[in-house]
C-alpha cells in the first residue's frame, strides 16, 4: 500500500452526502461550526460561488473545485457577485438526496437551470488515528481539481457523479458517496504536488525521497530507527536529511515517528483487542509504561481510556443544519 493510501486507511474518515444545492441569481447561505470530529466539504459540479470564512478571507470557487473544513469551521457559500438579496431558500428531495434550491423552478432536478450545482457532505472521523493526516491539513483545505494534470480523469469522475445525481438509479447515492471519497485522495493528491514547497505531511509525501523514509516509519514503526537510517532511505546524509525533512514536515524527524506511531496505536487500540503491551511493541515501546507515558503525552488520554472511548462522532445531525 503506498504511503497516502496508507495514511487515508489510518484516518477512516466515513464519508457522507448530505445535499445537493441547484442555486439561481443571489444566495447567501450561513453553515454554522460543527462538532471535532466533523468536516464539511463542498464540490461544484457546475458554475461558480465564493466561500467567505469567519475570517473574512473570499475563495472563488469553479466547477472541480473541491473545499473540505478539517475542523468545521464555520462559513457562508455566497453567489459570485456577492448579492445582497436572494429568493428564500426551499428544501425538497429527488429521489436520492436532499435539495437545496432558492429559485421557484417546478422541476427539482432541473439542473441545468441552476447556476450553481453543488455537492455537499462531511467525512466523520474519529481523533487520534486522523491526526496525522486531517489535522495536518490547512483550513480551509481548497484544491482546484480541475486545473491539475489529471483533469481527463477528475472530469470523468465528476461527471459520474453529477449523472448518478440527476439519474437518480438504484444504487446512486453508494456511487456517488463512493467517488467522493476517491476525489478525496485525489484532492490530497493534487494539493502535495501543487503546495510541495509548503510544510506538512503531504508536502513530505510530495518529495520522492523524503516520501521514501516516511514509508519506512508507517511500515515497521517498531523498527528503532535512527535519523542515519532514515537518511540512507532518503539517500540524503544524516544532517542533510534532517533539515530536508524538517523543512517540510515542520517538525523534527523524531517528532513526526511520534506521530507516526501514535496514529497506528490509535488505530489498533479501535480495531483490535490486543493489549496496551503488545500494541505499544509493535510500535516501538519496549514498556508497556513507556508506551502509556508517550501516549497520554500525544493524545492526551490514557490508552485505556482512548479504547473506551466512542468510536464515531455523532453526525446524525439534519442535513438542513448542516449545509
Amino acid at each position: 500500500m503506498d504511503t497516502l493510501s496508507r495514511l487515508i486507511d489510518l484516518a477512516r474518515p466515513q464519508g457522507s452526502l448530505d445535499l445537493r444545492c441547484l442555486l439561481k441569481g443571489g444566495f447567501d447561505i450561513d453553515h454554522a461550526p460543527l462538532e471535532a470530529g466533523i468536516a464539511p466539504f463542498h464540490l461544484v459540479l457546475d458554475g461558480t460561488c465564493v466561500v467567505e470564512t469567519t475570517e473574512g478571507t473570499q475563495v472563488p470557487l469553479r466547477a472541480g473545485d473541491f473545499m473540505l473544513f478539517p475542523r468545521g469551521a464555520a462559513h457562508r457559500i455566497r453567489d459570485a457577485q456577492r448579492s445582497t438579496h436572494g429568493a428564500s431558500l426551499t428544501l425538497g428531495h429527488d429521489g436520492m438526496l436532499p435539495v437545496r434550491r432558492n429559485s421557484v423552478d417546478a422541476d427539482p432536478a432541473a439542473a441545468n437551470s441552476a447556476d450553481v450545482d453543488l455537492l455537499c457532505g462531511r467525512f466523520i472521523y474519529a481523533p487520534g488515528s486522523s491526526a496525522l493526516l486531517l489535522n495536518a491539513l490547512p483550513d480551509p483545505f481548497h484544491v482546484s481539481l480541475g486545473s491539475s494534470h489529471t483533469l481527463d480523469a477528475l472530469q470523468t469522475v465528476i461527471a459520474l457523479m453529477r449523472t448518478e445525481s440527476e439519474r437518480r438509479l438504484p444504487g446512486a447515492l453508494a456511487i456517488v458517496t463512493a467517488l467522493s471519497h476517491a476525489l478525496f485522495a485525489m484532492a490530497l493528491r493534487v494539493y502535495g504536488e501543487q503546495n510541495a514547497a509548503a510544510s506538512g505531511v503531504l508536502a513530505l509525501l510530495a518529495d520522492p525521497r523524503l516520501g521514501a523514509s516516511v514509508q519506512g516509519m508507517l511500515s515497521a514503526p517498531e523498527h528503532p530507527w535512527t535519523i542515519a537510517e532514515l537518511g540512507d532511505l532518503a539517500a540524503m546524509s544524516r544532517a542533510t536529511y534532517a533539515r530536508h525533512f524538517g523543512e517540510r514536515a515542520g517538525m523534527t524527524v523524531m517528532d513526526f515517528l511520534t506521530r507516526i506511531r501514535m496514529t497506528i496505536a490509535c488505530d489498533l487500540l479501535r480495531r483490535t483487542q490486543r493489549s496496551s503491551a503488545e500494541i505499544g511493541e509493535a510500535v516501538g515501546y519496549q514498556s508497556e509504561a513507556a508506551f502509556g507515558k508517550a501516549f497520554q503525552q500525544s493524545i492526551g488520554v490514557t490508552p485505556g481510556r482512548y479504547r473506551r472511548q466512542p468510536q464515531d462522532t455523532n453526525g446524525d445531525d439534519e442535513a438542513g443544519s448542516v449545509n
